[in-house]
C-alpha cells in the first residue's frame, strides 16, 4: 500500500493520482474547499426539492421515464431503486484497480461542488477505497454514455450496504458486512444523489489513464528493442541521424531516433559488416522503426491530452452551476474517451506488428546476415525460437482485430432515448487486453534479438555497451540465453516480467542516461 495521500479538491485531478489510488493504495482525503463545496451545492439541490416544479434527477423519474413527476414521499426509493436496478451487470469481474480507478474518478467529480451530492456520501466514498473494499463490478453493462452505468451503480451498491464487495484479503463478501467489519455506516440516499453516483466516463477515463501509463513505458522498450534487433541483424544507424528526422519534423519520431541512437553508441555491429553481403538499405521494419514509433508517441500525446481535459472536468447530468442552476447536459457521452481508446488500440496493434516482422527477420537465415537459422543452436535437432515467433504471431494477430474500433458501433437503448453511445467502456476493455498482448509482443523480439546479439559477440563482434548492459539484466532475471533446446515458456514468461515492469528500460538508462 501507498502510504501518501491523495486531496480531492474542487478543480479535477491529475493522471499520477489517479494511478497512486488504483495500482498503489494511496490515501484519499478532502479537501477543506471540497466539503465547503459539497455543502452549497446541496442546498441548492434541496431548494429545488422543495418546490412544486418538477427537476430531472430531483424529482422525476429517469432516462426514458423522465416525464413521471415524483413525490416527497417516494424520492429515497426512488433513488435507491435507480442503484439497484442499473446495478445489472454480467460476466467476469474488473480488475481490482479499475474499479478503484472508476470509484476515484467518481468521486473527483463529486467533489467538484457540480452535483449536489452531500458531503457525508462523499465522505463515506473516500472510507470505502481507504478501507480497500473493490466493489464487484462486472464486464458488461456499459455502452459508455449516460455514464458507466453499470460499473458504476455496482459501486454506488456497495456504499448501500448491498451486493458484494472485496475485503482487502482478496475475500468477497457481503457489502453491508464489510462495510460494518470497518466501521462505516451505510449510505441513506437523498434527492439526486443514486443518479450523480452513476453517470460519468470515470471507468473509461480510469482505464484509459492507466493504459497511457504502460504504454508510455512499452513505447520506450519497443525503441530499446528495435535498436537491438538493428544491432543483431548488423544494420546501419546512420538513418537515425538527427538532421534526417528534422525535416520531418513529428515530435515523437525524433524521440525514438534519439532514443535508439542512445542504445547503439558504441556498438561495433553497426553498419560495419556488410561486406559478405551488401545492402543498400535495411528493411523497413529496420529502417523505418522511429517513424512507426514516432507516430504511436504522437498518438499517445494527444489521447493524454483528452484524458487531461477529461480529469479536469465534472461529468453529471444534471449538473449545479455556479449561479444556482441545475441544468440537464450531454456531458456524460463518452465519444472524446472513446476515439482515444480506439486510436491507441490501433497504434499499439501495429507497433506489435513491426515488432513481429523484425523478429521473424532475426530468424530466418535468408534475411539475417548470418544468424543461425531460428538462432537454433544445432538446426534441426534444436527449433531454436521457432515457436516463439508463432505465439508472438498469433498476438499480432488478435492485435489487429482488437484494433476493430468500438466507437464506430452505436446500439440505441432506453425506449430509443439513449439513441447514440459511443462504446466506450467497451473501447476501454479491448485496449487492456490490447496493452497486455503488446508487452509480451516486444518481449519476444527482446528474448530474440539479446539471444542472436550474444551469438554476434561469441563471433568476436563488440556489441554496444546498452546492449550489453540489456543482456546482462534479462539473463540475471532468469531469461537464459543461446544454447540447446529447453522448456521455453518460463523464458518468456521472466522476458515479459521485465519489459512490463520496466526494468528494460532500467537497464539501459545507467548507460544511456533517461531515454523518453
Amino acid at each position: 500500500m501507498d502510504m501518501h495521500t491523495v486531496v480531492v479538491g474542487t478543480s479535477g485531478t491529475t493522471a499520477e493520482d489517479v494511478v497512486a489510488v488504483a495500482r498503489h493504495g494511496a490515501r484519499v482525503e478532502l479537501s477543506a474547499a471540497a466539503v465547503e463545496a459539497l455543502a452549497a451545492a446541496r442546498l441548492i439541490v434541496d431548494a429545488l426539492a422543495a418546490k412544486p416544479e418538477p427537476v430531472y434527477g430531483v424529482s422525476t423519474g429517469f432516462g426514458a421515464l423522465a416525464s413521471r413527476h415524483i413525490g416527497t414521499e417516494l424520492r429515497a426509493q426512488l433513488q435507491r431503486n435507480i442503484v439497484r436496478s442499473h446495478a445489472a451487470g454480467m460476466g467476469p469481474r474488473v480488475e481490482r484497480e479499475v474499479v478503484r480507478a472508476l470509484m476515484f474518478l467518481r468521486l473527483k467529480t463529486v467533489a467538484s461542488g457540480h452535483t449536489g451530492v452531500r458531503p457525508e456520501v462523499a465522505q463515506t466514498m473516500a472510507d470505502v477505497l481507504n478501507a480497500g473494499i473493490t466493489p464487484v463490478v462486472h464486464e458488461y453493462g456499459s455502452l459508455g454514455c449516460s455514464g458507466d452505468l453499470a460499473p458504476l451503480s455496482h459501486c454506488a451498491l456497495t456504499l448501500m450496504g448491498e451486493g458484494e464487495a472485496e475485503g482487502p484479503d482478496g475475500t468477497v463478501r457481503p457489502a453491508g458486512e464489510l462495510l460494518a467489519a470497518h466501521g462505516i455506516a451505510p449510505v441513506e440516499l437523498r434527492e439526486k444523489e443514486g443518479l450523480a453516483l452513476l453517470n460519468g466516463t470515470d471507468g473509461m477515463l480510469g482505464m484509459l489513464v492507466m493504459a497511457l501509463a504502460d504504454l508510455r513505458n512499452l513505447y520506450t522498450s519497443a525503441d530499446i528493442t528495435a535498436a537491438l534487433s538493428l544491432e543483431a541483424l548488423l544494420g546501419t544507424d546512420k538513418v537515425l541521424a538527427p538532421e534526417l528526422h528534422a525535416i520531418r519534423p513529428h515530435p515523437g519520431q525524433g524521440v525514438s531516433a534519439d532514443n535508439m541512437s542512445r542504445v547503439l553508441a558504441g556498438s561495433g555491429l553497426t553498419g560495419h559488416h556488410q561486406d559478405d553481403a551488401p545492402r543498400v538499405q535495411d528493411a523497413y521494419s529496420v529502417r523505418c522503426a522511429p517513424q512507426v514509433n514516432g507516430a504511436g508517441r504522437d498518438t499517445l500525446d494527444h489521447a493524454a491530452l483528452v484524458a487531461g481535459r477529461e480529469l479536469a472536468s465534472s461529468v453529471d447530468n444534471p449538473v449545479v452551476l455556479p449561479d444556482g442552476r441545475v441544468e440537464s447536459n450531454g456531458n456524460f457521452h463518452g465519444a472524446p474517451v472513446a476515439y482515444v481508446l480506439d486510436f491507441l488500440a490501433i497504434v499499439a496493434a501495429d507497433l506489435g506488428s513491426i515488432c513481429e516482422r523484425r523478429t521473424d527477420r532475426l530468424l530466418d537465415k535468408n534475411r539475417s546476415h548470418g544468424l543461425p537459422p531460428f538462432l537454433a543452436d544445432d538446426a534441426g535437432v534444436d527449433s531454436g525460437l521457432m515457436i516463439a515467433q508463432y505465439t508472438q504471431a498469433a498476438l499480432v494477430s488478435e492485435m489487429k482485430r482488437l484494433a476493430v474500433p468500438a466507437s464506430a458501433d452505436s446500439i440505441p437503448s432506453s425506449a430509443m432515448q439513449e439513441d447514440h453511445v459511443s462504446m466506450g467502456w467497451s473501447a476501454a476493455r479491448k485496449l487492456r487486453t490490447a496493452v497486455d498482448n503488446l508487452a509480451r509482443i516486444v518481449a519476444v523480439e527482446l528474448y530474440a534479438a539479446t539471444r542472436a546479439i550474444e551469438l554476434r559477440a561469441a563471433e568476436g563482434l563488440t556489441p554496444a555497451p546498452a546492449s550489453e548492459a540489456v543482456v546482462a539484466a534479462l539473463r540475471a532475471a532468469g531469461a537464459e540465453g543461446p544454447g540447446p533446446d529447453r522448456y521455453l515458456a518460463p523464458d518468456l514468461a521472466a522476458a515479459d516480467t521485465f519489459v512490463r515492469e520496466g526494468r528494460l528500460v532500467a537497464a539501459v538508462e545507467p548507460v544511456t542516461g533517461p531515454l523518453a
